[in-house]
């Protein structure tokens, strides 16, 4: 008999596998137009009054940054 302990293992990577190709299957390709989505955007001073459309920004080149560990002890 299979220990649950390994059964719960497998299923756990067999979800997180799936999850995962779900998630590459959606990326985008390079030259390909961005899905338009709306975001808290931030200053230096704290975050903005209004949320950032990208629909706004249409026609014009946008560059995203992400700084993961910024305003933390990271």
């Amino acid at each position: 008999m299979i220990p649950r302990a390994l059964v719960a293992a497998l299923t756990v990577t067999a979800l997180v596998a799936v999850a995962a190709g779900r998630l590459f299957a959606q990326s985008p390709k390079v030259g390909d137009m961005a899905p338009d989505f709306t975001l808290k955007g931030s200053t230096k001073d704290g975050l903005l009054p209004k949320p950032i459309h990208l629909a706004d920004f249409r026609g014009q080149t946008v560059v995203l940054a992400f700084f993961p560990k910024s305003r933390t002890k990271g």
